[in-house]
C-alpha cells in the first residue's frame, strides 16, 4: 500500500457509520457532502474495498466498512492517547528545569541566573545538581540534566556548547604571607614549586591551572591540600593554611575587603570560558532555552569587553 489512510477519512469513515447518513457525518466534522463524498471514495481506493453502501435511504457500512470502522475507532483512540501524553510531557517539561553545574559556577552564578528565571516563572521547579567540570557531560548524556555549566579550558566534545561568562583564576594569600612583601612578581616556576591549596582534580579550575603550567613547561603544582568546592579553598586561604589558585569570582568580596590579597604572576595568565553546554542534537526549549537566555543576557552586561 503505498499510501496510509489520513486519520480525517477515518473519522467520517466511523461517523458514517454510527449516524447511518453520510451528510450527518459530514456535518459533523464541518465538510461539505461532495467534499465527504470524495473523501470516503479515495479511502475506498486506498484500501480496495468497498466501505459504504450508498442508497436514497441514506449510507450504510457494508461488512469490510464495519470492520474498518473497527479498527479506524481504535486508531483513533491510539492517537488520542498519543496526544494527551505529548501534551502530560510538555506540561511537565514545561514545569521542570534540571540543572548541572560545576562548583564554581553553581556557587556564583547559578543562584543569580535562576532568581532572574524564577522570578519570570515562580511555578517552575528547577532542581540543581552541583558536580565538577568533568562529570556535567555525564549527566547530560544520560538524560538526567536538561542544561550544564562547565568552566574547564576546553568545551568537552560531543556536547554543543556556548560561552555565557568569563572568569580568570587569580593566586591568592591571606594577609601576612611571605608572598604579599614580595616586590617583584612571582615567577611561574615558584609558584609550580610552591605547595598549594587547590581543587581537586576534574574541576575546571584545576584543569586550567594543569594547563597553563604545562604549558610554561613547569609541570604539575604542589598539592599542600586539595578541597572539593571554591568556598572550602577560599576558607582554608583566610584560615593562613596556604595560597591558591581560585576564581575572581569566588573571592571578589574577600579581596575588596582584605580577608585576601592577590599575588601578581610573571607571564602568567588565567582567564577562561564559562560555557553553558546540552546533548548534541537537542534544540533547547522551554526553561531550558529560558535559562541559557538569561546566561547570556546577563554575561554580556557584566563583562561586555571580554566576550
Amino acid at each position: 500500500m503505498s499510501q496510509l489512510p489520513d486519520l480525517e477519512s477515518l473519522r467520517l469513515l466511523v461517523l458514517v457509520g454510527d449516524a447511518g447518513s453520510l451528510s450527518s457525518a459530514a456535518a459533523q466534522l464541518g465538510l461539505a457532502q461532495p467534499s465527504a463524498s470524495k473523501r470516503l471514495s479515495m479511502l475506498e481506493r486506498k484500501l480496495g474495498l468497498v466501505l459504504v453502501d450508498r442508497t436514497r435511504r441514506g449510507s450504510q457500512l457494508t461488512d469490510a466498512g464495519r470492520a474498518v470502522a473497527g479498527w479506524a475507532q481504535r486508531v483513533q483512540q491510539e492517537m488520542e492517547g498519543l496526544l494527551t501524553g505529548a501534551e502530560a510531557l510538555r506540561t511537565k517539561r514545561d514545569a521542570e528545569l534540571r540543572v548541572a553545574a560545576s562548583m564554581t559556577v553553581a556557587e556564583c552564578l547559578v543562584p543569580g541566573w535562576i532568581g532572574e528565571l524564577r522570578r519570570a516563572r515562580p511555578e517552575l521547579y528547577i532542581g540543581l545538581q552541583v558536580t565538577n567540570s568533568e562529570h556535567v557531560p555525564e549527566l547530560l548524556r544520560s538524560g538526567m540534566a536538561d542544561l550544564g555549566f562547565v568552566e574547564s579550558p576546553l568545551a568537552p566534545t560531543g556536547l554543543t556548547a556556548c560561552q555565557v561568562a568569563c572568569d580568570r583564576l587569580l593566586v591568592v594569600v591571606a594577609p601576612g604571607h611571605p608572598w604579599t612583601r614580595r616586590r617583584r612578581p612571582l615567577g611561574i616556576a615558584e609558584l609550580a614549586a610552591a605547595p598549594l591549596v587547590l581543587r581537586e582534580r576534574g574541576s575546571g579550575t584545576r584543569e586550567t591551572l594543569d594547563q597553563a603550567l604545562r604549558k610554561a613547561g613547569v609541570g604539575e603544582p604542589l598539592p599542600l591540600l586539595e578541597l572539593g568546592s571554591a568556598t572550602a579553598v577560599r576558607n582554608a586561604v583566610i584560615a593562613g593554611t596556604g595560597p591558591a589558585v581560585i576564581s575572581e569570582l569566588a573571592v571578589r568580596a574577600d579581596l575588596a575587603d582584605g580577608r585576601l590579597l592577590p599575588v601578581e604572576v610573571e607571564g602568567m595568565e588565567l582567564r577562561r570560558a564559562l560555557r553553558a553546554v546540552w546533548a548534541t542534537g537537542r534544540t533547547l526549549v522551554g526553561p531550558a532555552a529560558e535559562l541559557l537566555a538569561v546566561t547570556r543576557r546577563r554575561g554580556k552586561k557584566e563583562r561586555p569587553g571580554e566576550w
